[in-house]
């Protein structure tokens, strides 16, 4: 997100467990509000609801809160791999529960049109209550053309052998861009389906760019991911193209 700037975000993520039995599934919306702040940094705050759904009941209600901060180490290009460190603060309405920490390591390069990148994750209760978890998320993805990027991706816990995969395609135009994604879960563990559509909207200041950001859209359940820029992207360096 370039200096100044202001993003709307909004997120709609659904996720079947079984698609033998898809009566039961869930609906996330998720509104962010996201903030370019010098140099190669950003922070965000994220609101979100679910509508949790049985053959039998359907409950909605309010999911609590994300703060969020970006930082990348270099310009695009500069390091053999580019580094972005990612730190989150999660708070769900229930006060008895603990606060969720988070962070990524998220390390990616672009050669011509075609980029790569590798997401770390852990994620743990700030109480202590609980064991820290083991995420990742790795995709290769496409510039097709200005503005049209095509990928492929996989997600996974490695704390509780949870995998999956699939594919995305995201579109920016001047200042609005809307993604999506699908991914299969591999083995038992993992959902047999999860999607996410992503819509963001440029409030004020410079649109960050024209391509996926090295942030993959995983689909993971906890990682929501963002086709988005953060600081200066390689289409804009060339005045062309997480």
């Amino acid at each position: 997100m370039p200096e100044g700037a202001a993003e709307l975000e909004y997120y709609l993520t659904a996720k079947v467990p079984d698609t033998s039995a898809r009566g039961i599934n869930s609906w996330q919306h998720q509104i962010e509000i996201e903030y370019g702040i010098p140099p190669r940094w950003d922070v965000a705050l994220s609101q979100i609801w679910q509508d949790d759904r049985t053959a039998e009941s359907a409950d909605v209600g309010y999911k609590g809160f994300k703060l969020r901060t970006r930082y990348r180490v270099a310009e695009r290009g500069v390091l053999p791999l580019d580094v972005l460190f990612y730190a989150e603060y999660k708070r769900p309405p229930d006060l008895n529960a603990s606060d969720v920490g988070e962070l990524k390591l998220i390390l990616a390069r672009t050669v011509g049109d075609v980029d790569v990148n590798y997401n770390q994750v852990v994620e743990w209760p700030l109480d202590d209550t609980g064991d820290a978890e083991h995420k990742f998320a790795a995709g290769l993805g496409w510039a097709v053309s200005h503005g049209f990027h095509a990928g492929v991706e996989t997600t996974g816990n490695y704390t509780k052998g949870r995998y999956a995969a699939g594919s995305t395609l995201s579109l920016r135009k001047d200042r609005f861009f809307l993604a999506g994604g699908v991914v299969f879960g591999l083995n038992d563990e993992a959902d047999d389906f999860q999607g996410r559509l992503i819509f963001g909207l440029v409030l004020w200041g410079p649109a960050a760019c024209n391509k996926e950001s090295h942030e993959r859209v995983g689909l993971s359940i906890r990682d929501a991911i963002r086709l988005r820029c953060l600081g200066r992207r390689r289409d804009q360096q060339r005045s062309q193209l997480v």
